[in-house]
């Protein structure tokens, strides 16, 4: 009879333990079944936020176009001063910054017309002081040089209007600026010439572009004696209006 007894105990336990186990495993089961689902989850939601953001770029990039997309594209080179009848009438002083004359005028252009700005660079520095930078430049058109530049436009399909803006050296546009006509196509947009000079206006320059850039159209452009670049502030703000753009 106590043998029995134990035995039915020991079967009672055996059962009960089994249960245990059983139910440990189905939690666990569950457990790892439930982190499994959590994971899928937050790789659906990872991906739902990233093509969420890519859809708000496309949306931030379609809401900045406009009808007349405009840039302001200007090589200037400022002398330092240090030759006073050379120098400093080649430099501009706003709002407490040294300016080339070309740049004065396109800081201007930018301003009145919402435009965005693009610096016209060379990969070799100019000399500041006037006469190594005339001589220099001298020697560039009689060798029709062609200079590398260090800036380059990489969006230029964004724009619709090109303000093209340069110093007059020795009766003509920098070399730099061959160089510049050479790399892009402004086929099917408008291009807008401004420039300082020393007393040739734009000379031939207006030709030029008109050669390298047959398809594209020019309006009439603005020029300034370098020694009235100061003064002109007006006269340049009327010709922009007038352009009607």
């Amino acid at each position: 009879m106590k043998k029995n007894l134990i035995l039915t105990a020991l079967m009672v336990s055996v059962l009960t333990l089994s249960a245990c186990g059983n139910a440990a495993e189905n939690s666990t089961s569950d457990n790892t079944k439930s982190n499994k689902t959590t994971s899928v989850s937050s790789e659906k939601a990872e991906n739902s936020n990233a093509e969420s953001t890519d859809s708000n770029e496309v949306q931030s990039n379609s809401a900045n176009d406009t009808n007349s997309r405009i840039l302001v594209a200007y090589f200037t080179m400022p002398e330092d001063g240090s030759d006073a009848d050379a120098g400093a009438s080649r430099v501009v002083t706003a709002d407490g910054k040294v300016q080339g004359n070309v740049e004065y005028f396109a800081n201007i252009i930018a301003d009145e017309t919402g435009a965005d700005m693009f610096r016209i660079e060379t990969a070799e520095q100019y000399p500041g002081d006037h006469e190594p930078l005339v001589d220099q430049a001298a020697e560039e058109r009689d060798s029709g040089a062609r200079p590398e530049l260090a800036s380059h436009i990489e969006n230029l399909d964004d724009y619709d209007i090109i303000f093209i803006g340069y110093p007059i050296w020795w009766y003509d546009m920098p070399m730099a600026m061959n160089t510049f006509f050479e790399e892009y196509d402004f086929g099917g947009k408008t291009i807008v010439p401004f420039s300082s000079h020393g007393g040739s206006g734009f000379s031939s320059t207006i030709e030029q572009i008109s050669e390298y850039e047959p398809n594209a159209k020019l309006l009439d452009g603005f020029t300034v004696s370098r020694e009235d670049v100061p003064d002109s502030d007006d006269e340049l703000k009327a010709w922009l209006s007038g352009l009607d753009l």
